[in-house]
């Protein structure tokens, strides 16, 4: 099974680009070390969103999490990137009670 209404994902630019990607972020930064070694640059932030995306298309759910608030949904596995390099990781996306558009919650290496 791979992430429903992946077609209606939203991912934010702050979430990229002022997380993921940001150097300076306290709790970010590591994960932009890391991002950033593959070729992925906040200037270039929509490389990456679109990489996210490509990545909920072409994996498998690794798990299911419900709660009063809605689903998490975690995919794990390559992300290609612009370097062709295709390092592992889980992508974890959150659909709202009610809702039907998977959120980007958080990126990190496997």
């Amino acid at each position: 099974m791979r992430l429903p209404d992946q077609h209606k994902s939203t991912i934010s630019d702050v979430k990229v680009k002022g997380y993921l990607l940001s150097n300076s972020h306290p709790y970010g930064r590591h994960k932009a070390a890391f991002f950033n070694s593959f070729g992925f640059e906040a200037e270039r932030w929509e490389l990456m969103a679109y990489a996210l995306r490509e990545h909920a298309k072409q994996n498998e759910l690794a798990g299911v999490e419900e709660n009063e608030f809605g689903k998490r949904y975690i995919v794990e596995g390559p992300l290609v990137s612009p370097d062709g390099r295709a390092p592992i990781v889980r992508v974890v996306w959150f659909v709202e009670k009610g809702d039907d558009c998977p959120r980007l919650v958080t990126v990190y290496p496997l």
